[in-house]
């Protein structure tokens, strides 16, 4: 079963944009981490804590479109829907709104793995129950 979908609202900061103005394309994958964290966080798990007990999450694969630019000042809201595709493998979609236009900045396809500590594909009971627990609401504006 789907998670919901979560967000965060964030605002490009002005070290974050490149000598064209704009955010820098290594900068989007910064705040797609941060919302997965807080989505994360959102349903009762802290990641850093879960990797000091051996319980890893980590991506194996990006795949992002970029479709516009954010610059300086730019409020924008970073979404977050997580799919199973596995017992250790699951899929954040994520997506990147400006908050004045709604134009669609981002849209982006993150595969991340539950490992142990030995790198190994491990399923774990608490990344199973954020797989299939749906406890936090939707978000109407994402």
């Amino acid at each position: 079963m789907p998670s919901s979908t979560f967000s965060i609202i964030l605002t490009v900061r002005d070290y974050e944009c490149d000598f064209q103005g704009i955010v820098n394309n290594a900068v989007y994958m910064n705040y797609l981490e941060h919302a997965r964290h807080e989505f994360v966080k959102s349903r009762g798990l802290d990641v850093v804590k879960l990797a000091q007990e051996n319980i890893n999450l980590v991506l194996v694969k990006a795949e992002i479109e970029y479709r516009a630019s954010l610059r300086s000042g730019d409020t924008f809201r970073v979404s977050v829907h997580m799919e199973p595709i596995s017992r250790v493998r699951f899929l954040f979609v994520q997506q990147i709104h400006r908050q004045s236009d709604g134009k669609l900045i981002i849209d982006a396809c993150m595969t991340g793995a539950s490992i142990d500590e030995y790198g190994k594909p491990k399923a774990f009971d608490e990344i199973t129950a954020l797989l299939v627990r749906d406890s936090c609401q939707p978000d109407p504006e994402a």
